[in-house]
């Protein structure tokens, strides 16, 4: 996925007024204003309401559904490979935003994190903020070696605090 493959979603959304954070490697990279690695795919956070308008217009423009996703988590990808996994939200009276997990558990996005602001080549994005981006990179799943590499960049250019397991040298 590349900047320029984000941005053509991004402006995608904008033009059927579709909310978006943008999530992972390419928030980290935007909150740098740089990429600073290649990206297999684009995650975003989403209106729940938006899903189904988003889910629709996109299969329109070409994407497929990928099995093995859920109401609230699911990837589609184009002919060109080219993957989007979108996180659906619910936006509560506190401004959290409530993601239903496959377990039927609620992860809580903390409403501070929706204030992200970011640059991916020329074009402003909304992304999760850094200390948001260290909470759930640090939370419910075995870290990669991106993940270190992004969570320790953050840190090191943002001041980040690292949480476990990125703390550990």
């Amino acid at each position: 996925m590349t900047a320029e493959d984000v941005i053509e979603v991004l402006d995608r959304l904008d033009v059927i007024s579709v909310e978006a954070w943008v999530d992972g490697g390419w928030a980290v990279d935007a909150l740098l204003g740089e990429q600073t690695r290649p990206h297999a795919d684009l995650d975003l956070i989403i209106h729940v309401a938006d899903g189904p308008r988003l889910r629709s217009t996109l299969i329109r423009d070409g994407f497929d559904l990928v099995p093995g996703g859920t109401e609230s988590n699911f990837v589609l990808r184009d002919a060109r490979g080219r993957e989007i996994d979108l996180h659906l939200v619910r936006i509560d009276e506190t401004g959290d935003g409530i993601y239903r997990m496959a377990d039927g558990n609620d992860w809580v996005f903390p409403a501070r994190g929706f204030r992200g602001e970011g640059r991916i080549a020329t074009r402003p994005v909304k992304c999760l903020t850094a200390d948001v981006q260290m909470l759930c990179h640090s939370t419910g799943y075995e870290p990669g070696p991106t993940d270190f590499h992004d969570m320790r960049l953050l840190h090191a250019r943002l001041g980040t605090a690292l949480l476990a397991p990125y703390d550990a040298e």
